[in-house]
């Protein structure tokens, strides 16, 4: 399971013009999902979230975490992180799990959020989906779990 975390300032999520998910100060985190992925790596990933000290600090260092700065966190599901990209000019999609199981484990993810955090949001899995952000720094980082 990976995602990519960006720190944003603020950062939205919408389906067919309206916006479901939308946060200030915070994480905007997209989520892959491999064909091995099980529930442990669900968990293990979201305490890397929760916990990556990515926010400054009082001397201006990355020494805070999300829960530290008590932001936000806007979990999006993007199958295309997963893409096999190291050969040719088409991506591949042989390593992602399949969308009926994919979004079982993303909806874990999402549960296991809103049992250890407050400020959780979330996009639509599957959807069409416009992603608007503030990238705050720029400060992004690939996760595995």
């Amino acid at each position: 399971m990976l995602a990519l975390i960006q720190r944003v300032s603020h950062a939205e999520v919408k389906v067919n013009n309206t916006v479901i998910g939308s946060i200030q100060q915070g994480i905007l985190a997209l989520i892959g999902i491999e064909k091995t992925d099980t529930e442990k790596n669900a968990d293990k990933l979201l305490e890397k979230i929760l916990n990556y000290r990515i926010f400054q600090d009082e001397f201006d260092k990355m020494n805070l975490s999300l829960k530290d700065v008590k932001g936000s966190l806007l979990l999006v599901s993007q199958f295309t992180l997963v893409a096999e990209t190291n050969s040719g000019t088409r991506p591949g999609f042989s390593t992602a799990m399949p969308p009926a199981e994919s979004k079982i484990l993303f909806e874990k993810l999402i549960q296991l959020a809103r049992e250890k955090y407050s400020s959780i949001e979330t996009g639509e899995f599957g959807a069409y989906m416009q992603v608007s952000l503030c990238n705050d720094g720029p400060v992004t980082f690939l996760l595995k779990g």
